[in-house]
């Protein structure tokens, strides 16, 4: 039940000098406000009491985006699950305990990750996970790591159990397979997040390629499988700042949950069953 008397008194110590001037919808609305924020505030601290529950008893009960509402003011769009799965998928593909997976602001793709891994039998591979992400209600996952594009290498330590080694000066080369979604549109935004991309991948080792191999086998096998999704009218830029990855736009069209009115593009450094190059001759 909403506490309106501690409503009312919020608004008195927030508003001291408006309350006699306000009209009562409008201090109608206010109270709508503080007990909306208050019923989020209590979901959330439930959901992490249960993830944390989870996370000690090794349960597998499934994740939903459902709870954390997009804001659009934010530039959040989810994926539609069908594609959180998707690109979950290929972050996995050959993926052993010792391989390190990086969301950056993509974090539908990261609880698809965790539906996954967390279905995923005893004796399957369990990689390591790190989400990079502004919106801090995903705290209530243990691999959250606070993230602003703004400040690219600006990286705090997660306190998760199994990434808990890791500070801001640990994350530097650790990722073996990384994917991001720049939240906006904008050269900025995503120069800046190649920057925090760079910073996490891990260093190619120069024993991963052979001479006769190809010079695109080559680059495949040297680079850190990276995804990116955004904008269609990003792709001069995004193919720019990640040209040392080899990172080529792909014949898949990643779908949102709500729908999205920007053409939307998925960019990788890697061919799978599920893409090819786009205006090029299949899939592998």
């Amino acid at each position: 039940m909403a506490n309106h008397e501690s409503d009312d008194e919020e608004l008195q110590v927030q508003f001291p000098h408006r309350m006699r001037t306000l009209s009562t919808s409008a201090l109608d609305a206010l109270k709508q406000f503080y007990t909306e924020r208050d019923a989020r505030a209590e979901q959330f601290a439930k959901l992490q009491a249960q993830a944390e529950e989870q996370h000690a008893a090794g349960q597998a009960k499934p994740l939903s985006m459902e709870a954390f509402t997009e804001d659009w003011n934010e530039s959040q769009f989810w994926y539609s699950d069908e594609t959180a799965s998707l690109l979950a998928r290929q972050l996995l593909n050959g993926a052993t305990a010792d391989t390190m997976i990086a969301v950056v602001s993509a974090p539908s793709v990261f609880v698809a990750l965790k539906n996954i891994l967390n279905a995923a039998g005893p004796g399957e591979p369990q990689p390591k996970l790190l989400l990079l992400e502004h919106d801090n209600r995903f705290a209530v996952f243990p691999e959250f790591v606070f993230y602003d594009f703004a400040q690219p290498l600006k990286l705090p330590g997660s306190h998760a159990s199994k990434v808990d080694s890791f500070d801001s000066a640990h994350l530097k080369g650790t990722c073996d397979r990384i994917i991001c979604d720049p939240p906006f549109l904008s050269e900025d935004c995503q120069t800046k997040a190649a920057l925090t991309v760079r910073w996490l991948s891990k260093l190619p080792s120069s024993s991963s390629s052979s001479p006769s191999s190809s010079d695109g086998q080559q680059q495949q096998q040297q680079q850190p499988r990276l995804i990116v999704c955004t904008g269609e009218r990003m792709q001069d830029v995004v193919t720019r700042v990640y040209r040392s990855f080899g990172l080529r736009t792909t014949d898949y069209d990643p779908m949102h949950a709500r729908g999205l009115s920007n053409e939307f593009y998925c960019y990788a450094n890697f061919e799978s069953a599920d893409w090819g190059w786009r205006g090029g001759k299949g899939r592998t």
